[in-house]
């Protein structure tokens, strides 16, 4: 994922909101929204390169989400795909503490990232640039810095997940049409993460655009009680256009 933004009980009927967009080349091999075949218990896309995934839950109420941290001098050819980490955690049933302390002790192995996980029960950051950090009640985006990092599409999309969440009633459609805003920020607002002006500018929006790289998929998850909604949008080539996708099922509680 390159942007994710979380509402944490802060909603009266879902007590999770993750809005999320994927970019990535279009190159790049995967498939869509499903069921895993290899362990049915899993719910999410796949990366057919190296079998990781950017975003996944499990029928028990685990999920996991990565972002790349940007810092194109510290990037390595050779490391594992950091979608494993991501795999990983939903195979298992440790703690998600317990997980990112496991994760700490390898993630010199990486190139830069952002790990999400959480299950029914508490949700963890962490960064191979920053420590763990438990996230409480409120709203939360990341993209390729820290979290909350103050970027304009960061910004953006917390203040418009605030406006969806201030109207009660959750329109899945207004969380997709902020997830496709293809606005570009003023210059004086661009990060300076070490790739040029021109890949900056590119990069900014929070649906990206160019001839090789971009948003791949959003994605939109509800989490009730003990049910969860995963829409996901995926961004087909022309003419085959937008592939809609929706699982909805019931959380194990045992």
């Amino acid at each position: 994922m390159c942007l994710i933004v979380i509402a944490y009980k802060v909603h009266p009927r879902y007590k999770l909101i993750i809005a999320a967009n994927r970019d990535e080349y279009y190159e790049r091999p995967s498939e869509s929204l499903n069921f895993w075949k290899e362990n049915p218990d899993i719910i999410g896309g796949r990366d057919l390169k190296c079998f990781g995934t950017w975003l996944g839950i499990t029928r028990k109420g685990r999920f996991s989400a990565v972002t790349n941290f940007r810092d194109p001098k510290a990037f390595k050819e050779g490391r594992p795909s950091r979608g494993l980490l991501v795999k990983e955690y939903l195979e298992s049933d440790v703690p998600p503490r317990r997980y990112l302390e496991m994760v700490k002790k390898k993630a010199k192995d990486y190139n830069p990232f952002n790990l999400i996980v959480g299950d029914r029960s508490e949700i963890w950051y962490y960064s191979n640039r920053a420590d763990l950090k438990r996230l409480y009640p409120g709203i939360y985006g990341l993209s390729n810095h820290l979290i909350d990092t103050p970027w304009p599409k960061v910004k953006k999309a917390k203040e418009k997940m605030k406006e969806i969440i201030n109207k009660r009633r959750i329109d899945v459609e207004d969380m997709f049409s902020f997830l496709k805003d293809r606005s570009f920020p003023p210059d004086s607002e661009l990060p300076d993460t070490g790739v040029g002006y021109e890949k900056e500018k590119m990069l900014s929006p929070i649906f990206i655009q160019s001839p090789d790289y971009g948003t791949r998929s959003s994605s939109v998850i509800l989490f009730e009680e003990d049910v969860v909604h995963f829409f996901e949008l995926n961004y087909l080539p022309s003419p085959s256009g937008i592939e809609e996708k929706l699982i909805e099922f019931h959380i194990f509680l045992n």
